[in-house]
């Protein structure tokens, strides 16, 4: 257990300089190009840990498993991660980091849409309090972040959270680092395609015409030198492909709902790193901000724990029965 919280600790901490990392280098890199090398970089990173696992459950991978992976790697990271580092390049990094924490209060209604789940009062409170929040941090009375950048950053968390339900089930079977592994290896792929297509004369003429430049001639190494490579290997290395190590290995080690303490943590922790990295303004709205979603994430948590533990003894006494 002390082991997992220590997972704990290392993935808040590597997961709360993402935003920050990436504003870093936002203007010295194209954003599809940026979103293909680090989950390039994270799928390869996590690829070992992700073989032990496919030989320990004895995965056999078929045309179905293909399908299913093309599919997630298109939401998560052609969609849900583009949209993220254009709000990056939009918004301030903070703000980003608070509100993409928030990708679970989408899960809810999702999962209810799509995989009849049931929904408890007590999620319907934190939705409520975390909604409040959001509202909060965007000021929408005197709005001072940039709306395109929010907006980017709603939409990203939208389709993260489609990404975590339609892989709920599949995660069971997979488990979480084959079921990321395989994601960001194939939404990256897919994203390389979009790139090699954005190089076409006629297609590069047509976004340029139309006023969206950065998916015009998309570059793929232009950029990457001994003043960015260092920073390029934290976000590919670190930030992406260890972080999620760390975090599936905290679930290995304590729960699903125990590891989920690093999205709850990392509003605050990203906040801080933001003000001090960053200089980025703390302002009073975002403290209130931060404080409602805390409240509703801390509900979920001590809930979701209670769930489990309910669940956990029921199966531990059917099979002390059996």
């Amino acid at each position: 257990m002390k082991k997992g919280y220590l997972y704990i600790m290392l993935s808040t901490v590597l997961f709360s300089t993402m935003e920050i990392s990436l504003k870093l280098v936002s203007g010295r890199f194209n954003p599809v190009q940026l979103t293909f090398i680090r989950f390039f970089i994270g799928g390869i990173v996590l690829l070992p840990l992700a073989m032990r696992n496919i030989k320990k459950r004895e995965i056999l991978f078929g045309l179905k498993n293909l399908k299913f992976f093309i599919m997630s790697g298109f939401i998560c990271v052609v969609v849900s991660m583009l949209f993220y580092q254009l709000a990056v390049l939009d918004c301030k990094a903070s703000i980003v980091a608070i509100l993409f924490s928030c990708n679970p209060i989408f899960v809810i209604p999702l999962a209810y849409i799509m995989l009849n789940e049931l929904v408890y009062k007590d999620t319907i409170i934190s939705m409520i309090l975390n909604v409040i929040g959001i509202i909060f941090i965007m000021n929408p009375f005197n709005m001072t972040s940039s709306v395109k950048g929010i907006v980017f950053t709603l939409l990203s968390a939208v389709t993260f959270a489609l990404y975590g339900v339609i892989g709920k089930y599949k995660s069971k079977k997979y488990g979480g680092i084959v079921l990321s592994c395989f994601s960001f290896i194939m939404g990256s792929l897919e994203m390389f395609i979009l790139i090699m297509i954005s190089k076409i004369s006629f297609v590069s003429l047509f976004f340029d015409k139309i006023g969206l430049k950065i998916f015009s001639d998309i570059p793929i190494i232009q950029g990457i030198n001994s003043s960015t490579i260092l920073a390029l290997i934290y976000i590919g290395i670190f930030v992406t492909g260890l972080g999620y190590t760390f975090y599936f290995l905290a679930m290995d080690e304590t729960s699903a709902s125990i590891a989920s303490l690093v999205f709850y943590i990392k509003p605050v922790l990203a906040s801080i790193f933001a003000l001090i990295i960053l200089k980025e303004v703390i302002t009073f709205n975002m403290i209130v901000g931060i404080a409602l979603i805390a409240v509703g994430s801390c509900i979920t948590f001590v809930f979701n724990s209670k769930r489990n533990s309910t669940v956990e003894e029921e199966d531990d006494q059917a099979n002390f029965t059996a």
